[in-house]
């Protein structure tokens, strides 16, 4: 048999094998180096793969360590962390459930409101549903709002901060996109092309984000319409109301600062992400201090979370490298490329192919763990078909936001599983999302439909 076909053969295999590995629940990044170097093996002993290969792994792995781009991923972690210790979260849920609470379904709309500042503030998904868990869903519970609806609502708003800048997860995608991209260009002979960075992607993301919202808040709106006995308005007591207005000022000022310092920097070509994030962890940590909570032991809680969640990314990371080595010299990438090619309607029909496969392999896999298997593996076939670097990290982005969602691994699920009173049963939460999974579908059309939703606004800052 031809050697060639061998090695296609033996990686596809190895992509359906280490899928497979998974879902036995063992460690992913040890999953992935493992499943790589077994099939090595056997492609050694056929004689379609060389272990010389595995001599680049060091070089990768010190590049992966020294880039300054990846270098804002533990600092945009940290300030997360730092500020979900600081009580903005807790204060913010708590005055925005006041200001919206005369209106059916305020108490939604207030979570969603609240999800989408601190999406922009923290980007940390689980600490965000995790807060929201414990504060916003007892006190809906309280006001007789439907079970669905309400940790729907939570899990939902929780996992904006998955596309919402600063989003971890656009920065590993701008950083590969941009090496991708370089690559692809220089094949098709243009030895300048326009530079894909990460302040790009957030650009980007910024409308996406926001028409996320807008979905989320007009389902809370039309059932409070359709249904006003599943999200009944909580009266605010007449002794509350007279300082409202100034607790509402208190609770926004200061993350709406931090928005725009780290953000607008970045927006404005003032900072790097690395430099933003920097302001930003020192912002945190102002404002923790300001509100009299950092003390040495929740420092060092900051510190020890940031450096677990740092090192868990990028040891998947690790491992995703010796899957992409082996892959790559078996054959893996002209198999991708043939079967994304052979598609009808060319490009676009390529694309939807990559993003169903991500939309299942979401069902079962984390997102870091998605974007390490495939984007490597897809991006270079799709951007060689012309499809723009910016709006596909941008759909990939909202498309893995769903994997938070989706029953039955959805992270999202789980850590409100966690803080849910006994009442809330795990049926109640799977059905709460649905709604809003279905709505991250019609997100993705909308943005499929018209892409200057993504590409409008990067052109307008970066040109």
């Amino acid at each position: 048999m031809d050697p060639i076909l061998i090695g296609e053969i033996l990686a596809g295999f190895m992509f359906l094998g280490v899928i497979g590995v998974l879902m036995l629940g063992f460690p992913v990044a040890f999953s992935l180096a493992g499943t790589a170097l077994i099939f090595g093996l056997v492609g050694w002993w056929l004689g379609v793969y060389d272990p010389s290969n595995y001599g680049s792994l060091a070089g990768r792995y010190i590049g992966l360590m020294t880039n300054e781009v990846l270098v804002a991923v533990p600092l945009f972690i940290f300030m997360g962390v730092m500020l979900e210790r600081s009580g903005i979260a807790e204060q913010l849920l708590l005055t925005m459930g006041k200001l919206f609470g005369n209106l059916r379904g305020g108490l939604g709309l207030s979570v969603i409101l609240v999800g989408a500042l601190l999406a922009a503030s923290t980007g940390v998904v689980g600490a965000t549903v995790v807060t929201m868990g414990l504060i916003s869903l007892p006190a809906m519970l309280r006001a007789g709002y439907d079970p669905k609806l309400a940790t729907g609502v939570i899990c939902a708003s929780g996992t904006l901060g998955q596309i919402i800048p600063p989003s971890t997860v656009l920065i590993f995608m701008g950083d590969m996109l941009s090496g991708i991209n370089a690559q692809v260009q220089m094949e098709k002979g243009n030895f300048a092309p326009e530079p894909v960075s990460v302040g790009a992607l957030f650009a980007g993301a910024i409308i996406p984000g926001l028409l996320l919202v807008g979905l989320y808040a007009t389902w809370v709106v039309f059932k409070a319409v359709t249904d006003p006995k599943s999200c009944p308005a909580t009266p605010v007591p007449e002794a509350e109301k007279a300082g409202l207005w100034k607790e509402v000022v208190v609770a926004l000022l200061p993350p709406l600062l931090l928005i725009l310092a780290v953000l607008g920097s970045i927006l404005a070509g003032i900072a790097t992400p690395t430099e933003a994030a920097s302001v930003g962890s020192v912002g945190a940590i102002i404002l923790t201090a300001l509100r009299w909570k950092l003390t040495f032991s929740i420092l060092r809680q900051a510190v020890i979370s940031t450096a677990t969640i740092t090192s868990m990314v990028f040891i998947i990371l690790f491992g995703a490298a010796v899957f992409s080595i082996v892959f790559r010299m078996m054959g893996g990438d002209n198999l991708v490329h043939e079967f994304l090619s052979s598609m009808p309607g060319g490009a676009i029909g390529a694309t939807i192919i990559v993003m169903l496969i991500m939309f299942l392999l979401g069902f079962i896999l984390d997102t870091f763990e998605i974007i390490f298997i495939v984007i490597p593996i897809t991006a270079p076939v799709l951007l060689a078909l012309g499809v723009d670097p910016i709006w596909l990290g941008v759909m990939v982005g909202v498309n893995l936001q769903t994997s938070f969602l989706t029953p039955p691994f959805g992270f999202a699920l789980f850590y409100l599983r966690g803080v849910a009173p006994p009442r809330v049963s795990t049926g109640m939460i799977y059905k709460g999302v649905v709604p809003f999974v279905i709505l991250q579908m019609v997100g993705l059309m909308i943005l499929f439909a018209f892409p200057q939703l993504i590409t409008w606004l990067p052109r307008m800052i970066y040109n």
